[in-house]
Formats: C-alpha cells, sequence, structure tokens
C-alpha cells in the first residue's frame, strides 16, 4: 500500500476498489475518464475518489485519495481529481444529503438510452421495474460537468428517491448509501437499459408493464434481503481466489 494515512476507511477503499475492477470486466468505463466517490465524514464533503487518470483495471484500495469539497487544495497535486470530478462529485456531495456514495461512468447501454430524444427508461422487464418513478433525467445537457454544472445536477437529484439520474447526451450517475448498494444499482441499470435498447432495436411494439405493478415490483425490489451485500462480497471472492491486488 502506497502509505500509512491510506489505512484509514480500509473496508470502504477495498470495496471501492473491487467495484471499479469490475467496471472494467463489464464494459462499463470508459478509458481513464469517470469517477467513483464514496463520503466519509458526516456531512459528506469529504470523499474517498480514484487518482486523476488512472485506469479502473490498476485501482488498489490505497491508491485512492481524499477529496475535500470544501477545501480547492484538494484540486493540487498530480492525483489530484480533475475539474470535471470536482465539479459533479463534489456537487453531489456538497448538495445532495442523501448521496454517500456517488459513481459516474459513460457505459454503453446506459449512454444510448441518454442519447435517445427520451431518455426515460420504461418499465419492460423486471429489471427495469427497480428504476421505475425513480431516475430523474436531465434534458439540459450543458457542456463539461465544471463546478457549475455539477450543482445543476445535484439539484435534479434531491427526492431521497431518487438514485439516478440519466445525464442527457453524457452518461449516468448513480447515487446509495454504500459501495455495494450503488454499485448494485449502477450493474442493474446497466442491465435495464440493455435489455431495453435491444427491445427497441427489433422495432416491434414493447411490453410495457402497467404502472401499479411497475411500481409494486420496485418496492419488492427496494426490500429483498441483503442483495447488494451478497453481490459484492462475491465479486471480491471471484478477485481474491484470481489473486487480484486490489486490495492492497
Amino acid at each position: 500500500m502506497n502509505s500509512f494515512v491510506n489505512m484509514d476507511h480500509w473496508q470502504e477503499r477495498v470495496d471501492l476498489a473491487a467495484a471499479f475492477r469490475w467496471t472494467v470486466r463489464w464494459n462499463m468505463h470508459e478509458a481513464v475518464a469517470n469517477h467513483f466517490s464514496l463520503a466519509i465524514n458526516d456531512d459528506g464533503t469529504k470523499f474517498l475518489m480514484n487518482p486523476n487518470q488512472m485506469h479502473f483495471s490498476r485501482i488498489k484500495a490505497s491508491d485512492l485519495i481524499v477529496v475535500d469539497a470544501n477545501d480547492p487544495a484538494s484540486m493540487e497535486g498530480s492525483d489530484a481529481p480533475d475539474p470535471t470530478a470536482w465539479g459533479l462529485h463534489g456537487g453531489m456531495h456538497r448538495h445532495c444529503a442523501h448521496a454517500r456514495c456517488a459513481m459516474h461512468v459513460h457505459s454503453p447501454y446506459a449512454t444510448a438510452l441518454a442519447a435517445l430524444a427520451d431518455s426515460r427508461l420504461l418499465p419492460v422487464d423486471q429489471n427495469a421495474c427497480t428504476f421505475f418513478n425513480r431516475h430523474v433525467v436531465d434534458n439540459n445537457y450543458g457542456g463539461l460537468a465544471f463546478e457549475e454544472e455539477g450543482a445543476r445536477c445535484a439539484q435534479l437529484m434531491q427526492d431521497p428517491k431518487t438514485k439516478v439520474m440519466v445525464m442527457g447526451n453524457h452518461g449516468i450517475m448513480i447515487i446509495g448509501d454504500t459501495v455495494a448498494d450503488t454499485f448494485n444499482r449502477l450493474y442493474y441499470f446497466e442491465r435495464a437499459c440493455m435489455t431495453y435498447i435491444l427491445a427497441l432495436q427489433t422495432g416491434q411494439p414493447l411490453r410495457v408493464i402497467p404502472d401499479d405493478i411497475a411500481e409494486k415490483t420496485a418496492q419488492e425490489l427496494e426490500v429483498y434481503p441483503e442483495q447488494d451485500t451478497r453481490h459484492l462480497t462475491e465479486l471480491k471472492a471471484i478477485l481474491d481466489e484470481e489473486g487480484s491486488n486490489y486490495a492492497q
């Protein structure tokens, strides 16, 4: 590991590092762009984040940096987050109290959804029901996500029920309580988008689930026991069996 100070919040670091590694395996990353962050203080303004432009496939627990959204000095140094990471994630952690963890990617199917004139995810399968009335679409893309854009995006997620933002013409922002909660949501949103985009490509009429059944299913999935933690635990077990260095 890089230094003694990086022992702080060690389990959270390990969980984040595992999430980075699996994001690559599932092709939800984009080169050395995109960022994950996790709040480590009560008000959420101090958070762990990946170093500037390090490939997700190489990130270890000890590599993660600590960023303070209220301290511009966080932008100094070779590993400091790039300005868009500072703007988007800083905005989320400053202005959105329920965003303890934030994951921003340009994953293929969710970004394809973000490119449609109507970027809502319709409840065409069980996975999509997870997000029924629980995602918001940003229809006002304003360029790179510097501080003003980050603050604007954070305002769109003020409803505690809203955990997913489809960033029109851009990508997605997923938020949650923990790494496991957020990463599980990221995985299932991308899967739901994949099914939806593939269904659209057939050109056949969609079998859209009625609103009441979609809402009932969403509520059932919200209380499904321990799926997020068990999911991440299994993913870490696979990495461990392979001898991955993610937890170093």
